[in-house]
């Protein structure tokens, strides 16, 4: 084969390629789009006009502290409705969900009285009382309220329909975004209400929002979004009409291509084909917002609720509605169905017209086969200017498009088609050679020992891409009170905080053999036995543990040393470990061009688990039996039988305290043989003798666990009082993660 067939031969099969991959538009291509459309949000963001008539009724942080704690009693609601609607709203939604009775309602405080002669009339005028859930209900059903539901894989309960759909050519059901099930709110609730939106948002790779869903599917029914039943009820229309591929005007040459738009009243909104639309956001103002203690305390009044669109929900932190948007990393959820609804009155809306794909591929095959001919006969320079031009002439139609027309038209994957074709013929060649090495080097170098990163690269055939089912320790490790330690200092103050407890703690992992998974803010997670092998991976796991509880020590004692000569007050920095053994799989996950090395299973879950209990028995380290049954030479103590989080089974777990010396002396042996009589007759319900024991170990112990012998006494205390059942063997259940 000549050089001139080699050449255009290669640079053909690049130009092919890059169709073909357009066409597929694999995840990475279509993640990239994502962002250019961001970036143009960013530059050019909708206006928020303070004249709509959409606002957000926010149960913020002022009105917590004002009304009281989360979930607040339904009355309190009721109250909160029974005012908007006073005030005139044209229409009012929950951006919550109530699937259970309130548990504040008269009747069902009753459970915590004592049982009396002297209460029982008491009692019974109290269940005379109506519940909250139907005082809530009343206020529902005499104003126009929409109430929101989850759509789920299991829902344990269906909404009602409040409205009709009719369409236009093919049956939207067969395009929108299909669930099982859903749980919505109380059944006598849902009577009252005259609406049911679904309060869904489809994750993307990074969990940014940037389209939400109009209609959705549950089982065989359709149901509108909240913010589109909110539109509706506010204009008084009862149906929608879906139009979609091979209605009247649409031209779908017979392929059911999907959703092209919906009418909400009369409101008509493009989608794409699964029924979404892009939101083109605002950035946050406080005039978009109500404190919703001010309207209960009468500071707001009918002059800023008269005829709107009012939406419930939480900009308070500590109930965690935080979402992401293309133009703020976080902003409460119920911003979002508000700025549906505000574009949709606006008619400002984004989308990616039919005909974006076929004029980014011919751009693509005309420009590429040009610059392909131009190399050639003119060389590297004359073939860059007609590049250069080629490049910049798409970015500039791209953001007139959206300037203009608000249309989405990719700019990024056709000037990238582009510059690969020019680079054809030495890029090529370098990465056939040098792709194997350079992504295991690459893959690798962050996480693991440079020992065994070389050992990788000399020996690529050690390392399986993809996944496989290998037994593995895990550990995870996590800084007790970060948030307190976080609140007093400044970030980079916080940031050398965290190298300065990362990187020793970093090298004792690897120095033990390990592998870093991640970094998670203030916690690491760890493991051991991939992806070269270990067979003493539980011992290894657990010289690290020892390790970096000690080191711990050393840091505390440095900071406080640096915190004294500074006249600063210190509290020491407590280490929280989780250790767990089992068959996991472990490998590249993610994709072709993005991945991670990363491990998976229930085994993990529990490792989690497992650390997220070093703070309920105050101990430094938390082991589960797997990993103490194969690393019998160190010191292990039971602390508990306990369910976990998530599993429907209990497991011994052990606290680590020491390496096999310490195992092997006097007061441990002592310790450990009065902490097995201890437990022993903690199960058997002995409480009199159980409780002495553990004030013996209080006193004979050496490993400061004190705090564990208060939490079995207190117990102890409580069982008294309340008897466990005959088959109790002393299982515990984990109240927390």
């Amino acid at each position: 084969m000549g050089p001139r067939l080699l050449y255009f031969l290669i640079v053909g099969t690049v130009i092919a390629a890059s169709l073909a991959l357009r066409v597929w538009d694999p995840a990475p291509v279509a993640r990239l789009r994502s962002l250019v459309f961001d970036a143009y949000q960013r530059v050019d963001p909708r206006a928020f006009d303070p004249s709509l008539p959409v606002r957000i009724v926010d149960i913020d942080e002022d009105s917590l502290k004002q009304v009281g704690q989360w979930p607040w009693p339904r009355t309190v609601l009721a109250e909160l409705v029974d005012k908007l609607a006073a005030g005139g709203a044209s229409a009012i939604g929950f951006d919550m969900v109530f699937p259970e009775p309130d548990r504040m309602s008269p009747a069902n405080t009753l459970r915590y009285w004592p049982k009396s002669d002297a209460l029982a009339g008491l009692r019974e005028e109290v269940e005379k009382l109506p519940s909250n859930d139907q005082v809530f209900a009343e206020a529902i059903g005499k104003t126009p309220v929409v109430l929101g539901f989850i759509a789920a894989p299991q829902g344990t309960s269906l909404p009602e329909t409040k409205v009709g759909f009719a369409h236009g050519g093919d049956d939207p059901k067969l395009f929108a975004p299909y669930y099982p099930g859903a749980a919505a709110s109380l059944k006598e609730l849902q009577d009252k209400a005259q609406g049911a939106g679904s309060l869904n948002w489809i994750p993307e790779h990074d969990q940014i929002i940037r389209r939400m869903p109009m209609v959705i599917r549950v089982g065989d029914t359709l149901y509108p979004s909240f913010a589109a039943d909110m539109l509706r009820l506010a204009q008084g229309a009862s149906t929608y009409v879906v139009k979609s591929s091979g209605a009247s005007g649409e031209k779908a040459f017979g392929e059911k291509t999907g959703i092209v738009g919906i009418k909400v009243g009369e409101f008509e909104v493009p989608t794409e084909a699964n029924g979404q639309m892009w939101i083109r956001f605002t950035p946050e103002s406080k005039d978009r917002y109500l404190p919703a203690w001010k309207i209960l305390n009468g500071e707001i009044g009918a002059d800023a609720i008269e005829g709107r669109i009012l939406i419930i929900g939480t900009s308070a932190a500590g109930l965690l509605d935080l979402r992401a948007t293309p133009l703020e990393a976080s902003v409460p959820g119920v911003v979002l169905h508000a700025q549906a609804i505000e574009q949709i009155l606006q008619g400002v809306f984004l989308q990616r017209p039919d005909f974006a794909t076929p004029a980014e591929l011919l751009y693509i095959l005309v420009l590429g086969t040009l610059i392909a001919f131009l190399i050639y006969r003119l060389g590297a320079l004359g073939s860059a200017v007609l590049g250069g031009a080629a490049v910049a002439a798409v970015i500039g139609i791209s953001w007139y498009a959206f300037d203009v027309f608000g249309w989405l038209v990719d700019p990024i994957y056709p000037a990238i088609a582009l510059t690969a074709i020019y680079l054809a013929g030495t890029l090529v060649v370098f990465l056939r050679t040098e792709r194997e090495r350079n992504r295991v080097r690459h893959a690798f170098s962050h996480y693991m020992a440079p020992a065994l990163v070389k050992r990788l690269a000399d020996d690529p055939s050690r390392l399986k891409l993809g996944g496989e089912t290998r037994d593995m320790t895990l550990l995870f490790s996590d800084v007790r009170g970060f948030t307190t330690i976080s609140e007093g200092l400044d970030a980079q103050e916080l940031t050398r905080f965290l190298n300065s407890l990362f990187t020793p703690l970093s090298n004792i992992i690897l120095e033990e053999q390990g592998t870093i998974d991640k970094f998670m803010g203030d916690a690491v997670m760890a493991f051991w036995n991939a992806p070269l092998d270990d067979a003493a991976h539980p011992t290894h796991a657990c010289s690290a543990a020892l390790r970096m509880m000690a080191e711990m020590e050393s840091l505390n004692a440095r900071w406080h040393e640096e915190a004294k000569a500074k006249g600063k007050p210190f509290n020491p920095v407590r280490l929280g470990i989780g250790l767990n053994t089992g068959i996991c799989c472990v490998g590249n996950l993610g994709s072709e061009t993005r991945f991670d090395y990363s491990v998976i299973g229930d085994n993990v879950n529990v490792a989690s688990r497992l650390e997220g209990q070093s703070k309920t028995y105050d101990v430094g380290a938390v082991v589960g039996q797997s990993t103490t049954a194969r690393a019998p030479e160190f010191a292990f103590l039971e602390l508990d039988l306990l369910k976990v989080k998530g599993k429907t089974e209990a497991t011994r777990i052990f606290t680590l305290l020491g390496d096999n010396a310490f195992k092997q002396s006097p007061s441990f042996t002592a310790l450990a043989e009065r902490h097995g009589e201890f437990l022993s007759r903690y199960r058997a319900k002995d409480w009199d003798t159980a409780e002495a024991l553990s004030r013996e170990c209080d006193k004979m112990n050496s490993s400061h666990l004190d705090q564990l012998y208060a939490l079995y006494r207190q117990r102890i205390a409580y069982f008294r009082i309340n008897p466990p059942p005959s088959q109790w063997d002393g299982t515990a259940e984990a109240m927390s993660k």
